[in-house]
């Protein structure tokens, strides 16, 4: 690259950062949210999402709201809300909040960090942290980047059956959640055996956490374990496969022996009026020629 090649890259190079520099000082007024990029958690427990700011003036706002919402923009779900008024140390919220959500940090002291209690799978999702001055409505300071919440759990096997008939033969399918995705392994008594995780749940809001296993060849009066592992833990469930039980191998035979009998007496009964009509019609044969 020349001399004059790189003179001119330096103030295209300059003249981009001091760009980019003006449009977040428009964009945020001197306002300056800081929120991490992730928080992970594990489910059942609390988290905190922090969330901080600072501003320009040298007197705190004497009255603001504090909300988190799901999403950005006018597609965001609003989740927590709050209002603090006139100086007050308090940020009241509504009486109909989700209790699971409350205020975590002083937001006089610019921390309006988010408390989320009992957190589950489909609590994994993108939050946003955002100030607005009550007077002002087109006033609001947000964190555009968001803070992204994953949940992780331990395996938890949903449910363990089988499928199938005596006819068509028998399947062992398996249901399985937990984050990371869990591996699945199928145990019979002689050993570890190869299972298909190919086919999935249908998908819904903990889709993405969930897995399936089948097991093809599943024979009756066989034991069957159906295990799931993640770095967290481990759950296990145990399928038991019926053989078919001797009364309904008695019933079927009686009621084959029953269809049996009755052919042959509607057979007996058929052969008995062939026999008779055989008789009558040479009778009448016989009587019409001695007349």
């Amino acid at each position: 690259m020349s001399a004059m090649d790189l003179q001119r890259f330096s103030k295209t190079l300059g003249l981009l950062v001091v760009l980019h520099s003006a449009a977040i000082a428009k964009d945020d007024d001197g306002w300056l949210m800081k929120a991490p990029a992730e928080v992970r958690a594990i489910e059942g427990y609390p988290v905190v999402l922090p969330c901080s700011f600072t501003h320009p003036h040298h007197t705190h706002p004497s009255s603001m709201h504090v909300v988190w919402t799901l999403g950005h923009g006018r597609a965001a779900t609003v989740l927590f809300r709050c209002t603090s008024l006139n100086n007050s140390q308090q940020c009241q919220s509504k009486i109909n909040q989700d209790q699971r959500y409350r205020l975590e940090g002083n937001h006089r002291n610019h921390d309006i960090s988010l408390r989320i209690n009992s957190v589950t799978l489909k609590d994994s999702d993108r939050y946003y942290c955002r100030v607005e001055l009550p007077g002002h409505p087109h006033i609001s300071f947000e964190n555009t980047l968001g803070t992204r919440l994953r949940v992780e759990a331990a395996p938890r096997i949903l449910s363990l059956s089988a499928e199938g008939s005596e006819t068509s033969g028998f399947k062992a399918v398996c249901h399985v959640q937990g984050s990371p995705l869990p591996d699945v392994q199928w145990i019979a008594p002689d050993g570890v055996l190869e299972g298909d995780t190919s086919f999935s749940l249908s998908q819904e809001a903990t889709g993405r956490y969930r897995t399936s296993s089948q097991l093809l060849d599943v024979k009756p009066g066989g034991q069957y374990i159906c295990a799931a592992s993640n770095s967290l833990g481990k759950d296990q469930a145990t399928l038991f496969v019926l053989p078919p039980s001797p009364e309904r191998s008695t019933a079927k035979s009686s009621f084959s022996l029953l269809v049996l009998l009755l052919a042959l007496a509607l057979g007996t009964k058929l052969l008995l009026a062939l026999g008779v009509g055989a008789w009558v019609i040479k009778r009448r044969f016989s009587s019409s020629v001695d007349q």
